[in-house]
């Protein structure tokens, strides 16, 4: 369970969508999440499909990769979908006891369920086709406005570029922690609820000691490094728009125009 977490991974592959610059990428899937909650038909559905269904097979990231990482909100997945099915007032399909289940919460639950599972791989495919220093530079870039009314752009992005760098790293260092427990003789399987809780203690005690050590020596290489902001601070790799940026813009633009349609024609 937790190798299949995908989001704050880079998966390294030679693909156009790897190509194109982070700010394109970040513009796309700020206009794909927002598509995410604009459509409540099959048509919208299927256009939202099909521009998920491209994107993927341009980034040639593997299918099976980005499924994998659905298991992580498997759980949230099936309490939404019950609390849609069972709470929502309408048309009475099913009833048994003091539970109904309505045509509009059988249309509700599924459309919750493809949210959901749209929203995790499209947020994965930012990550997995953009390395975080190229997304710390695209996001330094895309919010550099805010810098004019005093925020602290610089600052913002590159915590937000090291909260990304930390989560594979937690990832294979839980991993590490619970293998060693395991062999110890540590059960973090059965049991009641309680018990499952006060059995995670030996693996999180650990890993809060260890995610602290590691923000230590990161904080002290950066002081040793007179490491002082953005202000001045130029880039190895300052980032160029290309042609292929414009094109992918226009696709961007072309599909938000199809959802929206699709909404309000149908």
């Amino acid at each position: 369970m937790i190798r299949d977490i995908t989001i704050g991974q880079y998966y390294p592959a030679d693909s156009v969508v790897h190509k194109l610059d982070p700010r394109v990428k970040l513009m796309a899937t700020v206009c794909y999440l927002i598509s995410l909650f604009l459509f409540r038909n099959a048509a919208g559905l299927a256009v939202v499909t099909l521009g998920l269904a491209a994107m993927v097979w341009l980034s040639k990231v593997p299918f099976g990769y980005m499924v994998k990482g659905l298991k992580a909100i498997l759980v949230i997945l099936i309490i939404s979908t019950l609390f849609q099915l069972f709470l929502t007032p309408g048309e009475t399909l099913v009833a048994f006891w003091k539970l109904k289940i309505t045509r509009q919460g059988l249309r509700n639950a599924g459309f919750m369920i493809v949210r959901l599972t749209y929203l995790i791989m499209g947020s994965s495919l930012l990550t997995l086709t953009t390395t975080p220093n190229q997304l710390t530079d695209g996001l330094e870039k895309a919010l550099k406005p805010l810098g004019k009314v005093h925020v602290p752009v610089h600052e913002v992005t590159m915590m937000m570029s090291i909260a990304l760098r930390f989560i594979p790293i937690l990832i294979e260092e839980t991993d590490k922690i619970m293998k060693a427990q395991l062999a110890r003789g540590a059960d973090f399987e059965s049991g009641n609820l309680i018990r499952k809780a006060k059995s995670m203690l030996p693996l999180l005690v650990p890993l809060f000691i260890s995610a602290f050590r590691r923000a230590n020596d990161l904080a002290m290489a950066m002081e040793a490094r007179c490491y002082r902001g953005g202000v001045g601070r130029t880039k190895m790799k300052p980032l160029v728009y290309h042609r292929r940026d414009a094109m992918a813009y226009l696709a961007v633009v072309g599909y938000f125009a199809a959802v929206i349609a699709v909404r309000l024609l149908f």
